[in-house]
């Protein structure tokens, strides 16, 4: 049974929420649901249950490229979204 959520976010969070969700074909509520459901399916944050969330066709992908020592994964992430959804 689906329940209705109020949310008081800022205006430019939620603009810019609505723009990825539709770049990605996703509902808002479908992308908050998501996140709440990633919130409260791991008993703790240990890395041992991130590494079990991770696929393993991409496991095998760990440690293939060695980035820079200054690689800033944040900034290269924001550019990315930027450019592919104008953000």
């Amino acid at each position: 049974m689906n329940t209705k959520l109020t949310l008081s976010l800022e205006k430019d969070v939620i603009e810019k929420a609505k723009i990825y969700a539709k770049g990605t074909g996703r509902s808002l509520s479908e992308m908050v649901e998501n996140y709440f459901k990633s919130l409260v399916s791991t008993p703790n944050n240990s890395q041992e249950n991130k590494d079990d969330e991770i696929d393993p066709s991409l496991k095998k992908l760990v440690g293939i490229i060695e980035l820079p020592s200054d690689f800033d994964v944040k900034k290269a992430r924001d550019e990315h979204y930027k450019e592919k959804y104008g953000i």
